[in-house]
């Protein structure tokens, strides 16, 4: 599948080459060579020139304003084309209005992933190749895909760029990745390894490992940028705090959490102040086994509570002077930090011998909390029963999510991803989710 979308992209590089823009870009259009089996452009009668001016329009039209403009028309063609081709599931015409409905509303094409997780089911004919194959090279197809498909023309990557691009490339080409790339990588990655929900001791250091490694790459340390980019909707991936499973426990009500997520608006006045509200939906299963369908009594839980942002920075202690019993896992994940960014691949991109003492971050400083609660029938009136799953909740969610002033910083933030430090060292990591989703 990546070689058909090189071999696109060859041919309408090719054409904006001499000068031309093929406009009429569609999966109708393409054929396929029963020679070389390669992907031939066809239709060209509505090719426009670049340099020909509009006779409708009597202004003097920028040349080069027309030539970007028509690459990234075209672009966005290949860009649809692509989804079309690599998730099969987009042939479905209710499917792909919803993901044109998706583009359109303005939605951050971050979040695409996210939003075709949802919208795609997983007991689909196609067996969810399509994700799979995008998955591939830490998450590049889908960075290829949102930098074609881009909102803004200006934003679109061009042909040349897309054919160096990792995804098209491949293991076989060496790509000097740009840093924005890189973390891309680090961030989809982390996302994957979360996903998989098999938290041991291996996993656990990896995680850790990439999350420093994100916030040394932090694209925003400065609370200004956070303004515009902290308000949303963010689902809770991964805590690197305690964790605690059902395996080895016989807890006195099953629970089972459906959605954990942060979401974060922002007031008016003053305009540092956000208001932010967790969110945890769960379900109550009464008996002493699992249901197999895991039906049950639904409930929520909700903390409301604001938040300022300040001006701050992160100290990193050489000497660890504070035991637990759980031991974090910092220490271990900064040394195999420096050992990767201190090694050849890593320095020419990244120029950093050592870790730095201390990182700015965005200092979060809480308010007064509120908690409300409820279960539907038959269970809201039974307070010993909501007693007992209120505090089964707890145990699995991290305390920070029930106590948000424990939340003291923010170490990472970009279009898609949300690092927050607690008090106790602990990283609570968040992917944004879109309204749709």
């Amino acid at each position: 599948m990546c070689c058909v979308c090189q071999f696109l992209s060859e041919q309408v590089n090719y054409v904006h080459s001499h000068g031309l823009a093929h406009t009429e870009l569609r999966l109708e259009n393409l054929h396929i060579s029963a020679v070389d089996k390669h992907i031939k452009v066809g239709i060209l009668g509505n090719a426009s020139d670049f340099n020909e001016a509009d006779p409708a329009d009597n202004t003097s039209y920028d040349n080069m304003d027309r030539r970007r403009m028509m690459i990234a028309f075209d672009m966005r063609c290949v860009g649809f084309i692509m989804a079309k081709m690599v998730l099969r599931e987009l042939m479905d015409p209710t499917i792909f209005a919803k993901f044109k409905a998706f583009l359109t509303k303005g939605n951050d094409l971050s979040c695409l992933r996210e939003f075709l997780l949802h919208a795609v089911k997983r007991n689909s004919l196609a067996g969810n190749f399509g994700i799979q194959i995008l998955d591939r090279n830490w998450g590049a197809g889908w960075h290829l895909l949102s930098v074609l498909l881009a909102p803004k023309p200006l934003d679109r990557i061009s042909c040349l760029n897309a054919l160096r691009h990792p995804f098209l490339c491949g293991p076989k080409w060496r790509v000097n990745p740009s840093i924005d790339l890189i973390r891309w990588s680090l961030g989809s990655t982390t996302v994957r390894i979360a996903e998989e929900y098999i938290y041991g001791q291996q996993q656990r250091s990896r995680l850790a490992h990439f999350v420093e490694l994100m916030e040394m790459l932090n694209p925003y340390p400065k609370p200004k940028h956070w303004l515009g980019l902290l308000p949303g909707k963010w689902r809770l991936l991964y805590c690197t705090g305690r964790h605690i499973g059902l395996t080895l426990r016989q807890p006195s009500v099953r629970v089972l959490i459906r959605e954990a997520y942060l979401t974060i608006s922002k007031v008016s006045k003053p305009n540092t102040t956000f208001s932010v509200a967790s969110h945890i939906s769960f379900t109550v299963m009464a008996g002493r086994d699992w249901a197999h369908d895991k039906s049950g009594v639904g409930g929520k839980l909700q903390v409301d509570s604001f938040f300022r942002l300040r001006a701050g920075r992160r100290l990193y202690l050489k000497e660890e002077t504070i035991s637990s019993k759980f031991p974090s896992a910092t220490p271990d994940a900064q040394a195999s930090v420096l050992k990767r960014l201190s090694s050849k691949k890593w320095r020419k991109a990244i120029p950093i011998n050592k870790i730095p003492s201390s990182l700015s971050v965005a200092k979060l400083v809480s308010d007064e909390i509120d908690v409300m609660m409820s279960l539907n029938e038959p269970l809201s009136g039974n307070m010993e029963v909501a007693q007992k799953a209120i505090q089964e909740v707890r145990t699995q969610i991290p305390p920070e999510m029930f106590d948000l002033s424990k939340i003291i910083c923010g170490t990472y933030l970009d279009s898609r991803l949300l690092v927050l430090r607690s008090v106790n060292g602990s990283a609570l990591f968040f992917h944004r989710c879109t309204n749709d989703s």
